[in-house]
């Protein structure tokens, strides 16, 4: 019996982060738009190989993307903003990147679009923005050449498209309209498409409908029924995809739908198997989601064999075998971790090896296990026997800390309106005081400096020295600029969760593990295989050396146990609340230590907090329990004299404001500046008790920010704030621009608070 096996996406970034490293090129000027399309032509025909190698029956395209999927959907659909002053016909790649960073090599510059994560992913994408009386039309031009040169290449092909309900979902209405009211004009296009992909000899199209494991009105399901209903004289045979979670009270209409496969996510949600078995019409194939396409352990093949047999007996050969979700959000190979231990190592599987998880689980389904296939069956039930049984992952002194924690741990010993009292009488700041959100450019002389120490070639002298002379570099700006709370800059680090992790017990650390974040950007996440602590002090050294070169005052920074959860790879063996309480402890000790050494501003940053909260609603009471305890449980050690602050970012706020306030940080600093300040439209009816520096320009671009734009912002947010409770920043934090984009963007930063004083 033949299984079909295929995958939702494929990391595009590269194995050695090509893509990263040529589009930075092209940006810069160092690289032509023929040899940046040759770049990307390229890495499409490995990552296609690599799946071909694999023993896949499909190759998935749609998946690549110079920047992100979603924006390439804007493009194909012609969804151009008016500022961009293009028509669709007549977008080309520099269009694409005005509106990914606001600024390209050529056209002309303008405020880029809104980016946010991708559900409860660490993935950002650019959020499609509808106008009143949006048009649709087709330029299909890049995904039928991709098309083609898979064909070309001797690929059996299936295309990815996200579905016409997720992409309307995802994208914003530009004034007061439904954007479900555009799905009579969206879909004729879609239509077109898939025609188009048709007279290509495309067989499958996966249509990715990811909203369907939301919560969702009653319109917006109906609308499910209209737009299938509409799409389904297209000849090409559609795989709906549904990930991220489970379909609960969709699953009756996913079934029903007219499409010709249904796609589940059996990761999160096994348990949904059995009912779709039982309701699953006989002309529908199902895939199985079985591969955990969000983590980088191991699959237990054994136990998914006996998982899915009742569904083989059932299916046969309408059965098909996948990873849960896309791949993207892995690292791409294994096997160049060299230096990773290699017990941990036992343990893991990046995308690669899970394209050969899903090919050795169909050999073991089907029987037909050859002798090499045996022997990597074998060793796949040799490594879940060393991980289960491993005397690293568990210390019973961290479970018995955890076990101690009382109420009390979580209290600030004063209310914010006494705390504040105590913190001004010696911060004296200004009205509408200025700061940012902590780290400066990550200069090449930095990274340089980093790659010698670690290469052994710059001894740890003068590798201190060198950050040293970066942090007073960054402290004279500071001043020069005339910022109020100083930070020192995050010269040392190389991200602000790895920088944590590698100093924590219970954390590994990957040379390659790259996943792409947003555009070029690609974070390592670490991975937390055991329980975690804290052996020694991890930034008090830095942030007392900054104090000491200056007399305003100093900021220590640290990632929240929110965020160090979020943004590593989490062992699946205990319940994530679990782990994220373990971190807060280590970083409650930070605090402390800070505080001790005369860091009385600290700031805890959050960013990570939106992006954990669970796609259905009737779980969110509950993950906001433990997400707020955690952070309250790392900050509430402080004394009230000592000001906290948090940090979010590229996330939507507005219907978990409530749980925000309830962390009682003193000052808060969020991403409002791509969205034009929208996120503050909470405050109209949710009186948010403590401070708060909404984001006044977006650092994601190149682009000098304007003192009257930046004026203006702010006069909008004190519409809702008091101008007392108000600080003026920056959206995020400086490391990944240049010092001659930071510099004149602080400066009218600074002039734009001038303004707003003399203007109160």
């Amino acid at each position: 019996m033949k299984l079909t096996t295929h995958t939702l996406g494929y990391p595009r970034i590269g194995a050695q982060r090509e893509l990263k490293k040529a589009l930075e090129a092209y940006w810069a000027g160092e690289l032509t738009r023929e040899a940046l399309e040759q770049a990307g032509k390229e890495l499409r025909a490995r990552h296609w190989q690599e799946q071909k190698d694999a023993g896949l029956d499909f190759v998935t395209v749609g998946d690549f993307a110079f920047y992100d999927q979603i924006l390439n959907l804007s493009l194909a659909f012609g969804v151009i903003p008016p500022r961009f002053q293009t028509a669709p016909e007549q977008a080309d790649l520099d269009t694409y990147f005005c509106m990914a960073r606001g600024r390209a090599p050529t056209g002309t510059p303008a405020a880029a679009c809104e980016m946010t994560k991708w559900f409860d992913t660490n993935y950002h994408y650019l959020v499609p923005e509808f106008q009143s009386q949006q048009t649709f039309s087709l330029q299909p031009q890049r995904l039928l050449s991709e098309v083609q040169e898979a064909l070309a290449l001797g690929h059996q092909v299936k295309v990815v498209l996200t579905g016409p309900l997720t992409f309307l979902w995802q994208g914003k209405a530009q004034g007061d309209f439904d954007r479900l009211a555009l799905l009579p004009e969206l879909l004729p296009v879609y239509a077109q498409l898939l025609q188009k992909l048709a007279n290509q000899g495309v067989s499958w199209v996966q249509l990715d409908e990811p909203i369907l494991a939301l919560d969702l009105p009653q319109s917006w399901k109906q609308a499910f029924e209209t737009a299938y209903n509409q799409l389904q004289s297209a000849p090409v045979k559609k795989l709906l995809a549904v990930y991220f979670g489970g379909l609960e009270d969709n699953l009756g209409l996913a079934v029903q739908l007219p499409v010709d496969g249904l796609h589940l996510d059996l990761v999160r949600a096994p348990q949904e198997l059995q009912q779709v078995l039982d309701r699953l019409p006989a002309y529908k194939i199902l895939s199985a989601g079985v591969i955990d396409g969000r983590n980088i352990w191991r699959s237990d093949l054994e136990s998914l064999n006996q998982q899915l047999s009742e569904a083989l007996e059932r299916l046969g050969e309408r059965l098909w075998l996948a990873p849960s979700c896309s791949l993207l959000h892995v690292p791409h190979d294994l096997v160049q971790e060299d230096q990773l231990d290699n017990e941990l190592k036992s343990w893991m599987a990046f995308a690669r090896q899970k394209l050969d998880e899903v090919t050795l689980l169909v050999a073991s389904l089907s029987g037909g296990v050859t002798a090499e296939q045996r022997q990597a069956l074998e060793a796949n039930r040799q490594a879940r026997i060393s991980r289960n049984g491993s005397h690293r992952i568990h210390q019973p002194t961290v479970q018995q800390r955890l076990a101690a924690v009382d109420p009390a741990m979580l209290e600030r010993d004063a209310p914010y309106a006494e705390r504040i009292k105590a913190q001004q009488d010696w911060l004296k700041l200004p009205l509408f005081p200025t700061t940012s959100i902590g780290s400066f450019p990550q200069t090449p002389e930095i990274r340089k400096a980093r790659r010698d120490y670690k290469a052994g070639t710059l001894d740890e002298a003068a590798y201190r020295a060198a950050m040293q002379q970066e942090i007073a570099y960054c402290i004279r700006q500071q001043e020069q600029l005339g910022i109020d709370v100083l930070v020192h800059g995050e010269a040392e680090r190389n991200d602000m969760v790895e920088y944590f992790g590698e100093q924590l017990q219970g954390y590994a650390f990957t040379r390659f593990g790259w996943v792409q974040s947003y555009g070029s950007r690609c974070v390592k996440p670490p991975v937390i295989y055991g329980d975690v602590s804290r052996p020694q002090a991890m930034t008090v050294e830095w942030s007392v050396f900054a104090q000491s070169l200056t007399d305003r005052p100093m900021k220590g920074m640290l990632t929240g146990p929110l965020t160090c959860l979020q943004w590593a790879f989490v062992r699946d063996d205990q319940p994530r609340e679990t782990t994220c309480k373990q971190i807060a402890l280590a970083l409650r000790d930070e605090v402390r230590d800070l505080e001790a050494a005369g860091i009385r501003v600290i700031q805890i940053d959050e960013p990570a907090f939106r992006e954990g909260l669970p796609l259905r609603k009737a779980d969110w009471a509950a993950y906001l329990r433990w997400a707020v305890d955690s952070f309250r449980l790392t900050a509430a050690v402080a004394a009230d004299s000592t000001q906290i602050h948090t940090h979010m970012c590229y996330s939507e706020f507005n219907d978990i404001i409530q749980a925000i306030a309830d962390l009682d940080a003193d000052v808060i600093t969020i991403e409002t500046s791509r969205s034009n300040m929208e996120l503050l439209d909470a405050f109209e009816d949710f009186d948010y008790p403590n401070e708060i520096g909404p984001g006044v320009y977006d650092i994601h671009s190149p682009n000098i920010p304007e003192v009257d734009w930046m004026v203006a912002l702010m006069k909008k947010a004190a519409e809702k704030i008091p101008p007392q409770r108000l600080w003026v920043n920056p959206d995020c934090g400086l490391k990944t621009r240049r010092w001659e984009e930071v510099t004149p963007a602080l400066a009218a930063m600074v002039e734009a608070t001038r303004q707003l004083r003399q203007l109160n």
